[in-house]
């Protein structure tokens, strides 16, 4: 028997049914006049038309299009060894790992930096929004973590307004950090809220990493709390650094005598003061720059094992990677490079929730880079996030606003649709409806003005359901299956084999009392 495809098949099959020769009279009596066996038949020809019997042919010239794609846009993955990331295993991201976990960092000892970066929660916190400081239980992280009610600055919602950003693959980012990029590298070093914006601040460090690292220490709502250092008249850092060496009596002795051992160790005995902020953050930023996570299935094909990718991941890597002038989503206008991301601000129009910043004359909104740069342009405008281990690092958005890709990608295709059925109960149950700020009105108007005099970069596209499945399959192929195994994990996360210098260690639980 010839085995047909499958527009080939249904074709003939309607040319038999509206034949002069099979007239709609005798359509219904069909099947009271053919016998068992040329019904078997039948349905065995049909079956032949099934896209099993063609996936070899569609396999091929899906395979040629990718190819095609990939050489005309020069797609490439992340060279590993043009990054210099420290391995987890040196000595500085050891001390990193445990600095990173400890209590000790936050005012008043109940916030660590994994308490909102957990590597079991996708480098974040699985929160719209994070709660940092006063929880009710300090080691309970992602869904169910609380506020204290008692708390004089509480009002029933998340104190920090937006959503904390994964750490995974922080080596990748070479310009900018944060939502709205208040950190960044500029010439002569980089930029922090410590300095003017386009000058360096000295005492930022030597990356990006290190940078970020000196100013969560700093939030109140982060980890600072609301008494620590607020009327000392002294940087937190510096008190901070004092504390785990002993000087402000906070700690015991044998828990400043351990971080002194700890600091020696890597930095040895030849600077005074051994432990300072300085050297907190480049321990931290060495524990963070280890997080490289990039094996994945798309990496891998691009490497050439093309065997990495299923047909709809590649038929996803098409569209992903084709501009919207020449028929694809256009996603790379925005996700370039092998880091899938322009490091860049663009106005998406994202549901704003949440406390927000302050800005609006609500006093409820968020205006993102413009806070910074203060261009009319900026407004509203947020960076654009690296797309490697998606699947892993939701909520999405810079609140956090959407629970599930599928519900960004329908986002991306259509804002004003998207906010106008913006669905509230995928929000933490923590976001109370009275602290819900669901007022995206002027950010769509910033996003059709900068369209109308093409300034915005966000592609105009329609995607059929079937495409917008394939561009799904693509992003899961971007995520490394270490990040979904605690087992992988593990050596990111202090163990009873590694020393606990001041007994403060976040030991994370979710919800249900498992560890992390």
């Amino acid at each position: 028997m010839a085995i047909l495809s499958p527009s080939t098949c249904h074709f003939q099959l309607r040319v038999f049914m509206n034949s002069s020769r099979f007239k709609k009279s005798d359509q219904a009596s069909l099947f009271s006049r053919i016998n068992i066996f040329a019904l078997f038949i039948s349905f065995a020809a049909i079956s032949a038309c099934s896209s099993e019997t063609e996936e070899p042919d569609r396999t091929a010239e899906v395979e040629a299009r990718l190819q095609t794609v990939i050489e005309k846009y020069d797609v490439r993955a992340v060279d590993p060894t043009t990054l210099g990331a420290p391995s987890i295993d040196d000595p500085l991201s050891q001390l990193g790992k445990k600095l990173f976990f400890t209590k000790a960092l936050s005012g008043e000892q109940d916030t660590a930096c994994a308490s909102c970066h957990h590597p079991s929660l996708g480098g974040g916190d699985d929160l719209s929004l994070p709660i940092g400081v006063d929880a009710v239980d300090p080691d309970l992280l992602g869904p169910g973590r609380r506020h204290q009610s008692s708390a004089d600055h509480w009002d029933g919602g998340p104190t920090v307004p937006r959503n904390s950003p994964t750490v995974f693959n922080f080596v990748l980012y070479e310009k900018t950090v944060f939502h709205d990029g208040r950190i960044e590298a500029v010439e002569g070093g980089i930029r922090t809220p410590n300095s003017e914006l386009g000058l360096a601040d000295p005492n930022a460090g030597d990356s990006l990493a290190a940078a970020q690292a000196r100013f969560p220490v700093t939030s109140a709502e982060e980890m600072r709390g609301f008494h620590f250092a607020a009327n000392e008249g002294d940087d937190a850092r510096l008190l901070l650094g004092k504390r785990l060496r002993g000087d402000s009596g906070e700690l015991d002795a044998v828990a400043v005598q351990n971080w002194d051992a700890e600091f020696a160790a890597v930095f040895g005995h030849d600077v005074q003061p051994m432990v300072n902020y300085h050297r907190v953050a480049a321990a931290i930023a060495a524990y963070e720059n280890s997080q490289l996570f990039i094996d994945n299935a798309w990496f891998r094909y691009l490497n050439g094992d093309q065997d990495a990718l299923t047909l709809a991941a590649k038929r996803g890597a098409i569209l992903f990677n084709t501009p919207a002038a020449d028929g694809g989503a256009g996603c790379t206008t925005c996700h370039s490079g092998p880091a899938m991301t322009d490091e860049s601000f663009h106005v998406l129009a994202m549901p704003q929730i949440g406390r927000g910043k302050g800005d609006d004359a609500n006093l409820r909104g968020d205006h993102g880079r413009y806070r910074e740069s203060h261009q009319p342009d900026d407004k509203y405008a947020f960076r654009t996030p690296s797309l490697l281990n998606v699947t892993e690092t939701g909520p999405y958005g810079h609140s956090g606003a959407y629970a599930d890709l599928e519900s960004v990608v329908q986002h991306h295709l259509d804002p004003l649709t998207a906010l106008e059925n913006f669905d509230l109960s995928q929000l933490d149950e923590g976001i109370q409806s009275e602290s819900l700020m669901y007022t995206a009105e002027e950010s769509i108007l910033q996003l059709e003005r900068l369209r109308a005099e093409g300034k915005n970069n966000l592609p105009l596209v329609q995607l059929s359901e079937g495409e917008q499945a394939d561009l799904m399959a693509f992003l899961q192929a971007l995520t490394d299956p270490c990040v979904q195994s605690r087992e992988c994990l593990s050596r990111w996360i202090p163990g009873p084999e590694d020393s606990d210098p001041d007994q403060l260690r976040l030991v994370a639980k979710d919800r249900n009392g498992e560890l992390l």
